[in-house]
């Protein structure tokens, strides 16, 4: 499961369905026309490429996910800290505020994760 993966376009479609299902094809179609200028064809085309990777289901014609939005780019996050930084989040850590610093709210919310997740 990890290594199902989507391109900048597809997660712009996969994001339409999070926020609205489960949506019906019908609906997806409008959706698709409105915010991504596609046709028909290509909302039908990406939708089956969706869901052959597992992604979502269509159903007699109703769209539901198989893996949520959380699910998935939490499997995105662990693949790239994997094969970056050798699986290392303090190495992760370590590069990204390199560049940006982190708010003392955002410091203080890592450690409380930190801390619920040693208690589990």
């Amino acid at each position: 499961m990890s290594e199902i993966q989507m391109g900048a376009i597809e997660s712009r479609f996969a994001d339409i369905i999070w926020q609205h299902e489960p949506i019906t094809t019908t609906e997806l179609v409008k959706y698709s026309e409105e915010l991504l200028k596609w046709k028909k064809t290509t909302t039908y085309t990406v939708l089956k490429r969706l869901c052959e990777k597992g992604i979502f289901q269509n159903n007699k014609g109703t769209v539901t996910s198989i893996i949520s939005r959380k699910e998935f780019y939490a499997l995105q996050s662990e693949k790239f800290v994997d094969e970056t930084f050798q699986g290392s989040l303090p190495a992760f850590l370590a590069a990204f505020t390199t560049r940006k610093s982190l708010k003392p709210e955002e410091v203080e919310e890592l450690r409380r994760m930190i801390e619920s997740y040693g208690k589990e």
